[in-house]
């Protein structure tokens, strides 16, 4: 390869290097922002232990309110997440009905 060509390949060669790192930050980035948008963030259910399980409580008391159960306060948000997404689907189920 002559010299003229090995600055113009070595220049490429450090172009790719930085699109990777970018697209690794852009990927980071966008997992940030759905963990930033999940419901127990955005609406900050009450947490607390009951017996040998943690529950997110988002309302007054369990009838009225969306409430998560888990062995974790990890895993009572995530399953808090889950009912609170259900519970807006069924919502929005009945009123196209």
């Amino acid at each position: 390869m002559s010299d003229s060509y090995r600055a113009i390949y070595d220049a490429a060669s450090e172009r790719l290097d930085i699109s990777w790192a970018r697209d690794m930050v852009r990927d980071e980035f966008m997992r940030v922002a759905y963990e930033q948008m999940r419901p127990c963030i955005l609406l900050r259910p009450k947490l607390y232990p009951d017996g040998d399980q943690w529950c997110a409580l988002y309302g007054e008391d369990l009838q009225m309110g969306v409430a998560g159960f888990g062995d974790t306060p990890e895993a009572a948000m995530r399953q808090f997440d889950i009912e609170y997404l259900n519970a807006r689907a069924g919502v929005a189920a009945k009123a196209r009905a």
